[in-house]
């Protein structure tokens, strides 16, 4: 399992050097928005390219689509409001606190989540030292964005 660890680290790198292609996209097209467009269509071809070389792509069935909660169906737009993000406010705080508070506003609510079971997520109870986490994670991230 540690290559699931090693793909996380990555996806992190790359959601941080993301953030500055994706606001030097904003900053640099004529019509900003397109930016969103070409980074969708981005991650759209990377998806399909690697569905197709794993032979993981189906459409769903009718019962799965029938089956599924009416609120699963909305994560995209939760990742065009990420993107949009990074265009507007990573360039102007820089990549660190953008990418902490990004992270850190994640494990927050991630702890949330899983306290009361949101979304599909198992339980896990937000024990102290979860919640001391998630504190220490803000007190880091106003180190980084302070100094």
């Amino acid at each position: 399992m540690w290559y699931l660890y090693g793909f996380v680290l990555l996806a992190g790198v790359a959601n941080a050097v993301q953030a500055g292609q994706n606001g030097a996209l904003f900053k640099g097209l004529d019509e900003s928005l397109t930016a969103g467009l070409v980074v969708v269509a981005g991650t759209a071809t990377c998806i399909l390219a690697v569905g197709l070389i794993f032979g993981k792509l189906a459409w769903p069935t009718a019962a799965q689509v029938l089956a599924m909660p009416w609120w699963a169906w909305f994560g995209g737009f939760l990742g065009g409001g990420i993107i949009l993000a990074q265009f507007v406010v990573a360039r102007q705080i820089g990549a660190a606190p953008f990418l902490g508070m990004l992270v850190t506003a994640g494990v927050i609510t991630s702890i949330l989540l899983d306290h009361f079971g949101w979304v599909g997520f198992d339980e896990h109870p937000a024990s102290l030292w979860r919640i001391l986490g998630g504190l220490l994670m803000i007190a880091g991230v106003a180190l980084v964005a302070l100094f």
